[in-house]
């Protein structure tokens, strides 16, 4: 048995418990409570190596860049006609507005933390983090709507498509039954 998985799998495991811990959910409006307090609740990593830090600034402003390309990938998928482009450039512009902000909240943030904050220090980043994330979306939300009104079928089923899932290859299974 080869103990190279193992060694992988530790650091991973401690990297995705505090990006759990610590990360705005971009999915926020897909959970409900009892996920919050089961991620608040949940026990420490194991322990990482001496040396290592985690930056919630570092992460916050990731978070930050993949909604910005993923605004860009959007725009192109879409092939936004000319009679289109004022509701995507309104939408565009209130969306750089929510970067902005964003991007000053990420900047309060602690560059470098070296232990894992206690449960209420925990749930209150969270809560900060998901105030801030329905004010973005609140910001969007408007001008999202009114290109969502001018666009095809076609481009809405492009819009509508989930992002951040598998599509296909290792972890297909996860996207759940039915036709996508």
């Amino acid at each position: 048995m080869s103990f190279r998985p193992l060694l992988l799998a530790i650091p991973t495991a401690f990297v995705l418990a505090a990006g759990l811990a610590f990360a705005s959910p971009a999915s926020a409006l897909d959970s409900d409570f009892d996920d919050l307090l089961e991620l608040a609740q949940a026990p420490p990593p194991v322990a990482a190596p001496a040396g290592r830090t985690f930056s919630p600034k570092n992460m916050c402003l990731d978070q930050v860049a993949r909604r910005i390309g993923n605004r860009a990938y959007i725009k192109a998928r879409l092939e936004l006609k000319p009679d289109q482009m004022t509701a995507w450039n309104a939408f565009e512009k209130a969306s750089d507005e929510a970067s902005t902000k964003a991007g000053a909240r990420c900047a309060t943030l602690p560059a470098e933390m070296k232990e894992r904050p206690n449960y209420v220090d925990r749930l209150s980043m969270e809560e900060d983090a998901m105030k801030a994330r329905v004010a973005s979306i609140e910001t969007v939300k408007p001008t999202l709507v009114a290109l969502y009104g001018v666009l095809s079928p076609e481009q809405k089923a492009i819009l509508d498509r989930p992002r951040g899932l598998p599509t296909g290859g290792h972890g297909h299974h996860m996207r759940g039954p039915g036709p996508r």
